[in-house]
């Protein structure tokens, strides 16, 4: 699975003791806006040294969490995406007008951008948290069930197709 990368070092392997969760996991935006982190992505982040975090979205479904030597990789594929370049302006401006940057406090939480916690209904109520792709979604419930049922109606045919590339 992928790893966020720590502050310090971008681009650096992170120890494999350090893996993200691999669970789905529920947590909660309170009304100050803040998003408490589940204790399991809590010390992930803490053991590899992020104390600080981007949040944003990137299709205006899920927000995403990144950390800074993560959210640089993305701020250069932006500035250098050659024949994508029309796509990386949409999408770099799309990010900035959500996003916003949070440190995490002692008690495991991050102030979610006002504007993202509108957009994407994340305000007082459940969330749902999964490590992907060098960042952390998080989802509202809609989006959380609506991607559930997607799984579920293609449960068979997806095992039987990934039995047949290898899975265990």
């Amino acid at each position: 699975m992928a790893q966020l990368e720590p502050n310090s070092t971008p681009g650096a392997e992170v120890s494999a003791h350090f893996e993200p969760p691999k669970a789905v996991i529920q947590a909660s935006v309170d009304d100050k806006g803040r998003l408490k982190l589940p204790s399991e992505f809590q010390e992930y982040l803490e053991a590899i040294g992020v104390t600080r975090v981007f949040l944003t979205t990137l299709d205006r479904r899920m927000a995403r969490i990144y950390s800074p030597a993560v959210w640089k990789v993305n701020e250069e594929l932006f500035r250098n995406a050659g024949a994508n370049a029309g796509a990386a302006a949409r999408m770099a401006f799309r990010a900035r007008v959500y996003g916003g940057e949070s440190d995490i406090d002692k008690s495991g939480r991050v102030l979610v951008p006002a504007k993202l916690r509108e957009e994407l209904n994340l305000e007082k109520q459940p969330v749902w948290l999964e490590a992907h792709n060098d960042g952390i979604n998080v989802m509202n419930k809609a989006v959380y069930d609506a991607r559930l049922q997607e799984a579920d109606a293609n449960g068979a045919a997806d095992f039987e197709t990934l039995s047949a590339a290898g899975l265990k």
